[in-house]
């Protein structure tokens, strides 16, 4: 269940930051692309923390976390790369 949420955190991120990202100057006209360029990093972080959180609170080895560590940032990762891919080639 707590995978399932962290997911969800991870969507929840890239939602906001995909509606934030056309209000940002810094986006230069390509709220799509910024957004997913901001957000990878930033869940990567956030999933690293989730790993590490596992690993020293909840007693699993890093090999034990290692593949929830990939689902958990895989998932919206993959999502927010289908959504750039998407609209780039609605754009077209």
């Amino acid at each position: 269940m707590h995978t399932i949420k962290v997911i969800g955190i991870g969507f929840a991120l890239l939602g906001i930051l995909l509606v934030l990202a056309p209000r940002l100057s810094i986006s230069a006209g390509r709220p799509i692309p910024f957004a997913v360029k901001l957000f990878l990093p930033l869940w990567f972080a956030g999933a690293l923390i989730n790993l590490w959180i596992g690993v020293i609170s909840a007693g699993y080895t890093v090999m034990e976390e290692a593949p929830i560590f990939l689902v958990v940032f895989g998932v919206p990762a993959v999502a927010s790369l289908l959504i750039l891919w998407l609209t780039s080639r609605i754009a077209r």
